[in-house]
């Protein structure tokens, strides 16, 4: 009989801890409790409590660990309205290794990103999550490791499970927020890491047939953190320097934020 299970009332986060270097953690946190706030749940504790938490857990893993650390709300109680004040906390740490570095495959997928309208898109929502597993299943039944998905208006969103960028002309190029998907975390920070180091970034509205033209493509989620892309649909790609630099940033950003 728990909410949760019966009407979806989850939302949850995920970090990740590697070599106990666990980089901006506490807007992965904080994002935990206004996702809580956009689905109508009431955060049962605060950011910082959350981060002391996931950073004790951190602790009970040896060094070198390569963790997942997923924080979730969800609610108990409720018919299909979800008791707010039922809202409960829970923490999950699982060793989980990084992704290979040789590169992404990815194609068109028929699913679409729903509107605001539709969807708790401002939230990191479980019920979001159904369609882009059906994304990834296309996808991978058609031989590809991810999809990308076009929002309602037939623009780029991103992947289904991360964000998407192209390089073109020495440019960073990656889709606007517009309410359709979850800018992320770390979308944002390689946004602020390229401008620091004098690589311009645009942020627009971007077609399927941008993407097939581009100079190099790449991903960026909390998953892989920088990943390149070297295959959409039947066009080859190779990793580029945007790509390699924007990894070299984040993880030299990365490497401010032990936690042990």
């Amino acid at each position: 009989m728990n909410h949760a299970f019966w009407m979806a009332s989850v939302v949850f986060d995920g970090a990740r801890s590697i070599s106990g270097l666990a980089p901006d953690l506490d807007q992965h946190c904080q994002r935990l409790c206004d996702s809580a706030t956009a689905m109508g749940l009431e955060p049962s504790t605060s950011p910082q409590d959350i981060t002391d938490i996931c950073i004790d857990g951190i602790r009970q893993f040896l060094p070198n660990a390569v963790l997942y650390v997923r924080p979730m709300f969800y609610a108990t109680d409720g018919f299909v309205l979800a008791e707010a004040n039922s809202t409960k906390l829970a923490v999950v740490l699982h060793e989980k290794a990084m992704p290979e570095k040789s590169g992404l495959t990815a194609c068109l997928s028929t699913r679409r990103r729903p509107s605001i309208e539709a969807a708790p898109t401002t939230a990191k929502a479980s019920c979001l999550y159904p369609n882009a597993g059906l994304a990834l299943r296309e996808a991978s039944n058609r031989g590809f490791h991810n999809a990308i998905t076009l929002d309602p208006n037939g623009n780029v969103a991103e992947l289904a499970t991360a964000n998407l960028w192209i390089a073109k002309d020495g440019a960073a190029h990656t889709p606007a927020a517009n309410g359709t998907f979850l800018a992320g975390i770390t979308r944002a920070r390689i946004i602020e890491l390229f401008r620091q180091d004098g690589i311009e970034v645009i942020e627009r509205a971007m077609t399927f047939d941008e993407i097939l033209a581009a100079d190099e493509v790449f991903a960026t989620g909390n998953y892989g953190k920088v990943q390149p892309i070297t295959r959409v649909e039947l066009k080859d790609f190779q990793p580029g320097p945007i790509s390699k630099r924007a990894y070299e940033l984040y993880f030299n950003y990365a490497s401010n934020f032990s936690v042990l």
